[in-house]
């Protein structure tokens, strides 16, 4: 094995010094749950992307789970109804369907690992409400068209942007646009904007933002934050107007997220700039496939997918130098409880056969992705 140091697939940068700035200021002022800082990164959330509302949440997979829950309810969908859904996506995404007595129906993918326009239309039956389109590697796909084809048939439209921290189109982000109900965040380890783990909701109504943010809250019509004064009184009573869930985000989450927003877009600059030598360097190589290429000038890229003829024996060459890929992701209907859809998505099987991700990170240099695409293109020349 090589004595370089090792490079891992992901791999988080923080400013730390902001970072504790921030989180210094929670524990000087006694307060670490939601509340002032929560507060501030909704609006400085907000003040970044054009949402008009984002609750902050201790995860994406929380804000899925409410985004259906709440649709659900304003739209009287009936247990057993569809969401259109991606084998290709980490289980939060289905899952999120699955809480709420929902059954996830498969569509297949395109060449962006995103939901194939043409396959969500077969899809739809009667029974069908919305489609959850998830961003992988923070692309937007066909989107436009997934949006034009929901406004046809009267479906809701789910954005999973877990990925999508930072991605625009002619600058603008995704989830603001006309027709997506609503849009769900990752602030997990890893992300583009990591913290330990969180997520941001934003929905595009108003009143769902309010319901979302008494569900996330176990029900409770005030939050303690709320029912706190200035003067240091605390207001006691609140009611309990329904069953809720404990998914507030907390202020020392949104302390780091808070240090870390103000890089975000110069760092999705570099990430573009280390795809864009990836490309150059693979993109010759005919048994080599770069999903998503060519390479798009607003896009996040959280993670650098390829598809090879033999993924296992490639991250075995790569393990070997010390590199470390990863495989983001198997498709979902291989897992026991959504074997019901294996066979519906041919492609989407496919790929997830051949997919493998590449180390992507802030810590990366153009030198150790030339060494990467080097011994990519060695090993597959070789064919492993």
């Amino acid at each position: 094995m090589s004595q370089q140091t090792a490079i891992q697939v992901l791999k988080p940068k923080f400013h730390i010094e902001e970072c504790l700035a921030q989180v210094r200021e929670c524990l000087e002022r006694g307060w670490t749950g939601a509340g002032f800082k929560t507060v501030e990164l909704e609006e400085q959330w907000k003040t970044y992307t054009g949402h008009s509302h984002a609750c902050y949440l201790n995860s994406n997979t929380a804000g899925l789970h409410l985004a259906v829950r709440l649709l659900k309810r304003r739209y009287g969908w009936q247990d057993g109804d569809e969401i259109i859904s991606t084998p290709i996506t980490f289980i939060s995404s289905n899952h999120a369907i699955l809480y709420e007595n929902l059954r996830p129906c498969f569509a297949d993918v395109d060449e962006y690992l995103c939901l194939d326009p043409e396959d969500v239309e077969r899809k739809i039956n009667a029974r069908t409400r919305a489609v959850l389109f998830v961003g992988y590697g923070g692309r937007v796909g066909r989107l436009e068209r997934i949006l034009e084809i929901c406004r046809r048939h009267g479906l809701r439209l789910i954005l999973d942007a877990a990925h999508m921290s930072g991605t625009r189109v002619k600058g603008v982000f995704p989830g603001t646009w006309e027709g997506v109900d609503v849009a769900v965040y990752s602030y997990q380890a890893v992300k583009n904007l990591p913290t330990g783990d969180s997520g941001m909701v934003c929905f595009a109504e108003g009143e769902l933002d309010t319901e979302c943010r008494r569900e996330a809250w176990l029900g409770i019509n005030k939050d303690t934050y709320s029912r706190s004064s200035n003067s240091g009184t605390y207001k006691w009573k609140y009611d309990v107007e329904t069953v809720g869930f404990k998914y507030n985000g907390n202020a020392i989450m949104a302390a780091i997220a808070l240090g870390q927003l103000p890089y975000l877009d110069e760092e999705n600059a570099y990430r573009r700039t280390l795809v864009k030598r990836y490309d150059q360097r693979l993109s010759s190589n005919p048994r080599v496939q770069i999903i998503g290429a060519p390479y798009a000038e607003e896009c996040a890229y959280h993670i650098y997918e390829i598809l090879v003829p033999d993924r296992e024996a490639l991250l075995a060459r790569l393990a070997k130098e010390n590199i470390y890929g990863g495989v983001h992701y198997r498709d979902n209907t291989e897992y026991a409880m959504y074997a019901y859809g294996q066979g519906s998505c041919p492609r989407a099987h496919e790929l997830s056969q051949h997919l493998l991700t590449l180390p992507l990170h802030l810590y990366l240099t153009l030198e150790d992705v030339d060494r990467i695409a080097a011994i990519v293109n060695q090993a597959v020349k070789e064919d492993l």
